[in-house]
């Protein structure tokens, strides 16, 4: 095991690290910008390295800088958390090139996931359901149209580069083919330096279903239970859950079966997570996207599996044997993202924290990037901290989650606590019964 750490991320991702990374015994090293100087996961680190301004590419965005870091620390070892650089290949190659420790799966296995259409071929190469689309990258309009007519409107297209919900938009007819086509073109040329599209079924009505998965030294892969991903804004999770109403053992059982597949199929080490979406109509769930990192949701499958996947992550890296029961899991888990952004419209509303109270109890868990005297930056994403309620069935964890959002008191940026404790009174969510359009029918 490596007895030093940097944590390649910020607020509170890199604090959750740090947690298991001390409970270890593991020196920890904080990078930050110069937002996030008096941040929690800064002053709690044994030792903290400026890396440059606060815009993204400047700072956590800026390779050359981290790996300065690294080599000024001492660090034995990097985990890049989500988001930022946690899913570049480039970065994990210059990472292991450094002689340092890459807490992630291989470089190789991050570019074979991170484009779309390379990782849905896989997928079929190896028994794992995806919707109808096409095998290859569409670059024009013309090629568009022609592929949307072939699997039939309305159609999904989608950045082949992007992920986590981004570069994506609905075409009904020819005519909105083209004009999202084109706007979705630019949006990936501009975001993942690819404006690759490609054109899938859209299904109206779906739940969005993850898989956690955990690929071992030894090449096998645990298969740790789904997550439900169906609270959704503009393709961005806000609530997720632990287990799924929606999913039945038998579904359960194939779900989990094509998630071994399709991690095994890139010789996948460390954690990691497969997408679906279930059609509700059909029953039928199809290959999304592989997330090759830690998943922000992770803390509500660490609840019902009593696991610290982090640590996992740690011990896979460090070349050791690590071991979990996949059978049934313990009880319910739901996990609520607290983001400084208005509960109505959902528009960011950053701002320096005068209140900060967190909730505490039974069952309450809270992961947080902030206390009070901190300014939520306008840089980065809006993400303040995690709600996680656990509970032996569903209606227990959810009444602990509702408490838990009505007792957290934010004043001073905007929160959507509010939005919270709206839904989990909502009769569609209560009884389990919801889909990836139920905000949309909230508002």
């Amino acid at each position: 095991m490596f007895s030093s750490l940097l944590i390649a991320n910020r607020g509170e991702i890199a604090r959750r690290i740090a947690r298991t990374a001390r409970d270890l015994g593991i020196r920890t090293i904080a990078v930050h910008s110069e937002a996030d100087a008096d941040l929690p996961h800064v002053t709690e680190a044994d030792e903290a390295v400026a890396i440059g301004a606060s815009d993204p590419a400047s700072s956590y965005l800026n390779i050359p800088a981290i790996l300065e870091a690294a080599k000024r620390t001492g660090a034995e070892a990097i985990h890049p958390g989500y988001g930022f650089l946690s899913e570049k290949p480039a970065f994990a190659a210059a990472v292991v090139d450094a002689g340092i420790t890459w807490i992630g799966p291989s470089p190789r296995a991050i570019e074979a996931m991170g484009d779309k259409i390379n990782a849905r071929n896989l997928m079929i190469a190896h028994n794992v359901p995806v919707a109808p689309g096409g095998g290859e990258p569409v670059t024009d309009a013309d090629s568009a149209r022609a592929e949307a007519e072939r699997i039939g409107y309305p159609v999904m297209v989608k950045a082949a580069a992007g992920g986590g919900g981004m570069g994506m938009a609905v075409a009904q007819d020819a005519e909105s083919l083209a004009a999202q086509a084109e706007k979705i073109h630019g949006f990936a040329t501009r975001l993942f330096g690819s404006g690759d599209l490609l054109i899938e079924r859209y299904y109206p009505r779906v739940r969005h279903i993850e898989v956690q998965v955990l690929g071992l030294n030894d090449g096998r892969v645990l298969a740790l239970g789904e997550r439900e991903c169906s609270v959704q804004r503009r393709h961005q999770k806000l609530v997720e859950e632990t287990p799924s109403a929606a999913v039945d053992p038998a579904m359960r059982e194939r779900l989990m079966d094509a998630s071994r597949r399709a991690a095994a199929a890139i010789d996948y080490r460390g954690a990691g997570t497969i997408e679906y979406l279930l059609d509700a109509d059909s029953g039928e769930f199809f290959f999304l996207e592989m997330n090759t990192r830690l998943q922000v949701e992770h803390p509500i499958t660490e609840l019902v599996r009593g696991i610290d996947l982090v640590e996992a992550q740690f011990r896979i890296a460090a070349g050791e044997d690590v071991s979990f029961d996949e059978s049934a899991p313990s009880g319910h888990a739901i996990e609520l993202r607290v983001n400084a952004e208005d509960p109505k419209r959902f528009l960011p509303g950053p701002g320096t924290i005068d209140t900060w109270t967190e909730p505490s109890g039974e069952g309450v868990r809270v992961d947080s990037g902030y206390r009070a005297g901190n300014t939520v930056p306008r840089f980065y994403d809006s993400l303040m901290a995690k709600v996680v309620a656990h509970g032996p069935d569903r209606a227990t964890a959810i009444a602990r989650a509702k408490r838990a959002a009505s007792e957290f008191v934010i004043a001073g940026p905007k929160s959507n606590l509010a939005f919270h404790v709206e839904l989990l009174d909502n009769p569609e969510f209560v009884a389990g019964d919801y889909d990836t359009g139920i905000i949309g029918r909230m508002r």
